[in-house]
């Protein structure tokens, strides 16, 4: 099973992209999770440059989008609302049809970000049918380094409730395969 990781913080030491490392690690057998790393490099969404004008760095972000079987999500809150990097990179999903099947779950590295959380379920449930708010990981990492992160996901209490999500990411995709 692929699924395909993608933070939607373009910081360097980004908790929520150390999350989602933390995720692929824990991924169990049978199961890939890989972490996207385009969001930074496509342009500015214009309806000018969407099909057959879009971008190779778009068409391959598409791509990976719709050969993967499922997507996590682990977004932060800027300035209580999605960050434009994340944003622009759901535009330029919209006319296409990689991401309207696509069984999207949502990882977090902080307690906080009710504001984000609550953008994210009103546009990925636009853009998906099979977006999914639950079951959703909340890992309070706010402040941690990533190598923090890796020693903190560790503990067994954290690491239960990982493999919990995994497992209920893995039962979602592989029931929509039946559908």
């Amino acid at each position: 099973m692929n699924i395909l990781a993608i933070s939607g913080s373009l910081r360097e030491a980004s908790t929520n992209t150390a999350l989602l490392r933390a995720l692929a690690d824990a991924a169990p057998e049978g199961m890939e999770i890989t972490l996207c790393e385009k969001i930074g490099q496509l342009p500015i969404f214009s309806p000018d440059l969407e099909d057959p004008l879009r971008p190779p760095i778009v068409a391959e972000f598409a791509a990976q989008i719709a050969a993967a079987e499922g997507l996590i999500i682990a977004c932060p809150e800027y300035v209580h609302a999605l960050p434009g990097g994340f944003k622009n990179a759901i535009d330029w999903l919209v006319s296409g049809s990689e991401i309207i099947a696509k069984p999207i779950f949502l990882a977090q590295a902080t307690s906080r970000g009710k504001d984000v959380l609550a953008d994210l379920q009103r546009v990925l449930g636009t853009v998906s049918e099979r977006f999914y708010p639950a079951p959703m990981l909340c890992v309070p990492l706010l402040s941690k380094t990533p190598e923090d992160i890796a020693k903190h996901v560790q503990d067994p209490q954290i690491r239960a409730e990982i493999d919990l999500f995994l497992d209920a990411v893995c039962r979602a995709v592989m029931a929509q395969e039946v559908d």
